[in-house]
């Protein structure tokens, strides 16, 4: 079901728009983002989101002050926390119950996370054992929008020795995703650092005991968010 404001359906188009500035909001640990970061996060031109920050502005969904970027407010917070809700729920439910691989649930949950109903929802959580986290780590926002985003680590800024536990990576990348489930490398996974390239070279790391060592490039190290074991 949509998300409404103002009793109005709100679209996929303003969904994906606030998940999209949440999401870049988390990651860069910023009160504001540019429009230009948004466009780049969405695949559409500058012109095109500063036409649509204007439109949620003007829902109240985001406080934007030109030239100082665009946030959330508190009830662009919660339709964005309620659409991440539905897609990982989606993303879970796609992989544990139906046996899709987690290389190709986001696709599917991108499409159905805007007509989910809450009922559905509802249903899909408690099949689920109200789950924590979707398959690839992300935490999922509980049913009154509260969301434990743990502060972790990139793999790739650890040095040689230094251990811990892979948290998370993105879904947005199926080749990433799919190396590393033909590795068996999953979130959940302890693992140490065994050797680094400098450079932006790749990481050398063991995951499990007695475990092969696998080679992660720069780019997929980067994407890996993990846990230090101290």
């Amino acid at each position: 079901m949509p998300v409404f404001v103002n009793a109005r359906p709100l679209g996929a188009a303003v969904e994906d728009y606030t998940k999209a500035i949440y999401a870049l909001e988390t990651r860069d640990d910023s009160t504001a983002v540019t429009t230009n970061a948004l466009a780049e996060r969405l695949g559409v031109s500058p012109a095109s989101a500063s036409a649509m920050v204007k439109k949620l502005d003007g829902l109240g969904l985001v406080a934007h002050q030109p030239y100082h970027g665009v946030q959330l407010t508190p009830a662009g917070h919660k339709v964005a926390l309620e659409v991440l809700r539905h897609h990982r729920l989606l993303e879970l439910y796609l992989t544990q119950e139906l046996g899709l691989p987690w290389d190709r649930v986001h696709a599917e949950a991108e499409v159905l996370e805007h007509v989910l109903s809450e009922e559905l929802e509802a249903l899909i959580a408690a099949k689920l054992g109200d789950p924590s986290v979707d398959p690839h780590g992300d935490p999922i926002p509980t049913r009154d929008g509260h969301v434990d985003e743990a502060s972790t680590d990139a793999l790739d800024a650890l040095a040689p020795g230094q251990a811990g536990v892979f948290c998370r990576v993105s879904d947005a990348d199926p080749e990433m995703l799919r190396y590393l489930a033909e590795r068996g490398i999953r979130p959940g996974d302890a693992f140490v650092v065994v050797d680094k390239q400098p450079f932006g070279g790749p990481t050398f790391a063991r995951f499990g005991p007695g475990a092969d060592v696998h080679v992660l490039g720069g780019d997929l190290a980067r994407a890996m968010r993990v846990e230090l074991r101290t």
